[in-house]
């Protein structure tokens, strides 16, 4: 597995190096935005480990330019800012998870794991074509997903989240069962991370429909309702 670490923090930078060498990884480090753009360009990573204040570009324009053409590498960025708004801005980019400094580099590790992990699973949903719901269709092997038709663009993360939905379509999702599907065991249950991407697919799969498919049970979950 390789993954690139692009932090201008040049201690935090070799530590996350080694720390990801001593795990059996294969680590590469950058330090500056524009220089990390041209190596995504060219090479194929497993992982990104990515801070967003970067020099020549940030954090979050380099992410948004990834996934224009990646939309399969986990992304964790790293910041020194813990605001919501700061991390709803990051994962709108594409990211998958978010650490604000400091941090334990073994918190690091377990997420880059989980990641990968999460990756790998959902590569093997594939075996299954596709799933139809109500009037959107996910194919599977190509990740394309359509609503009337209209082809829709979602993060790794909010596809994930929405194969969930609509492989238990009409039965609740606890946010426990997201969490664990997607990040694995090491992520606080009472995070607003769930929140946050369930407003984003509302954005993004209902609204522009004029539906309302995605349904909170208050202290329940979510579910996928076949209008």
């Amino acid at each position: 597995m390789k993954i690139l670490v692009i932090e201008d923090d040049p201690t935090l930078n070799k530590n996350i190096n080694e720390a990801l060498m001593a795990e059996a990884y294969n680590a590469e480090s950058v330090y500056d935005g524009l220089l990390a753009e041209r190596l995504l360009k060219k090479e194929k990573y497993d992982c990104l480990i990515m801070d967003i204040n970067l020099p020549g570009k940030t954090g979050f324009d380099l992410c948004r330019d990834f996934r224009a053409f990646n939309s399969e590498t986990p992304i964790i960025m790293l910041t020194s800012f813990s605001e919501l708004e700061d991390k709803v801005k990051g994962y709108d980019c594409g990211a998958d998870d978010y650490l604000t400094k400091p941090f334990y580099i073994r918190e690091l590790l377990l997420r880059v794991n989980a990641l990968l992990k999460r990756r790998n699973h959902t590569s093997g949903l594939t075996q299954e074509k596709s799933i139809t719901a109500d009037d959107i269709v996910i194919h599977l092997p190509t990740k394309k997903i359509t609503r009337q038709g209209k082809e829709i663009k979602l993060t790794p993360r909010e596809f994930q989240i929405l194969v969930k939905l609509l492989e238990n379509k009409g039965e609740l999702v606890s946010k426990n069962d997201l969490i664990k599907e997607i990040w694995g065991t090491i992520m606080d249950a009472n995070t607003n991370t769930i929140e946050v991407y369930i407003n984003f697919l509302r954005n993004k799969i209902d609204k522009p429909f004029g539906k309302q498919s995605i349904k909170t049970k208050v202290g329940y979950g979510y579910y996928f309702d076949e209008q």
